[in-house]
């Protein structure tokens, strides 16, 4: 029998007030009304406590949308969670904020797009920046754990030293720098946010200094992106090994791109509890473990580390979830990674990346969905 999950990823709702380029949430997002209630939130929260869960990342979308995010917060508190905020910060008032801490939150991740206030807002397709940058003010008046989030790309790593020092005058405990991930509109956008060698290689000279120079202050995560990588990262630190993500509907998934995966079935919290989900759907056991690995990673001594990849990525880019995963240098169909690498480092002119919400905002028109005023630059 396997362990239990030590994280429940939260996405409470897909509505957002941004149109990130880089989004990588699914294109066929989860209606308003077929999100879960609060009870049934509420009742997760508790089976998750009760299968030794250690923290509950509250994400979206934008978790703030739900109205009852505070009752939510409470109970996964009372579940005995560790409960963390990853937010645009669109929604939050100072007034919330308190409310939410007093509730029981214990950390919140704030995203930024950019040091640059125009830049920052194109990216977005929001003015959001100037309101996170207050908000951050805000943030540091109470006593909860405070992380900037900053997704890099080939649009803004040019300048990530004026933007990891721009965050540091933030002053949050810890900054992740991101690199875009290449799923749902993130993957239309790869041409025009895959960055190049170069840009790379700058890149983690800059951060390398940044690590010196806040050693003791402020931890940075930073990772190469893994179309650059020798071997691809350990998605999810394997396929149904430490963490599992419900999303808005009550659908219980490996990660967040898993129902991209065509023949699979995923149970729903409304059926059946979580700990039988985790320890008997089919879905979640089909890629643990290595009885369903290929070579070369049944032979690989990586496939306890890497685990083989990402599922999503080997069947977005290779057409087949079981394959390894392309970003790997070992594996039969890495040409593919490697002709997008060579088109990033190519002379050709790139094409500017498209905003999401010329398709994720019709998208949520057409359901119902839209419930901010937003004002796309």
């Amino acid at each position: 029998m396997i362990s239990n999950p030590l994280a429940l990823i939260a996405e409470i709702t897909h509505r957002c007030p941004l149109h990130c380029v880089y989004c990588s949430n699914p294109l066929e997002l989860a209606s308003i009304e077929s999100e879960l209630s609060t009870a049934e939130w509420l009742d997760t929260f508790r089976q998750a406590g009760q299968l030794g869960m250690l923290h509950a990342h509250f994400t979206g979308g934008e978790p703030l949308a739900r109205n009852d995010l505070t009752d939510l917060i409470a109970g996964a508190r009372a579940a005995g969670l560790y409960t963390n905020l990853i937010t645009s910060g669109i929604g939050l008032s100072e007034i919330r904020l308190k409310v939410l801490v007093d509730a029981g939150l214990d950390h919140i991740q704030l995203s930024f797009q950019d040091s640059r206030e125009a830049e920052a807002n194109w990216i977005a397709g929001a003015k959001a920046h100037a309101h996170k940058i207050e908000l951050s003010k805000q943030i540091r008046r109470h006593k909860i754990a405070f992380t900037v989030n900053l997704v890099v790309h080939r649009q803004n790593i040019d300048h990530l030293a004026e933007m990891i020092a721009f965050i540091e005058q933030l002053a949050p405990e810890r900054m992740e720098i991101a690199h875009t991930q290449y799923y749902g509109w993130a993957l239309k956008n790869r041409s025009a946010l895959l960055p190049t060698q170069a840009q790379l290689d700058k890149a983690v000279e800059a951060v390398s200094v940044a690590e010196k120079r806040l050693s003791g202050y402020m931890r940075i995560d930073f990772v190469v992106p893994d179309y650059y990588a020798r071997f691809p990262k350990a998605c999810m630190g394997g396929w149904g090994r430490r963490s599992m993500l419900i999303n808005p509907s009550g659908k219980v998934l490996p990660c967040h791109a898993a129902e991209v995966i065509p023949g699979m079935t995923f149970e729903n919290v409304r059926q059946r509890g979580l700990e039988a989900i985790w320890q008997q759907s089919s879905s979640f056991q089909r890629f643990r473990g290595e009885e369903w690995m290929p070579e070369p990673c049944r032979s690989c001594e990586q496939r306890t580390i890497d685990f083989g990849g990402c599922r999503c990525q080997a069947l977005l880019l290779a057409g087949d979830a079981a394959a390894t995963d392309p970003a790997c240098s070992l594996a039969p169909s890495h040409h593919i990674v490697e002709s997008a690498v060579a088109d990033a480092n190519a002379e050709a002119k790139i094409p500017n990346p498209v905003a999401a919400s010329s398709f994720v905002q019709l998208q949520q028109l057409a359901q119902g969905l839209w419930s901010y005023r937003t004002n796309p630059e």
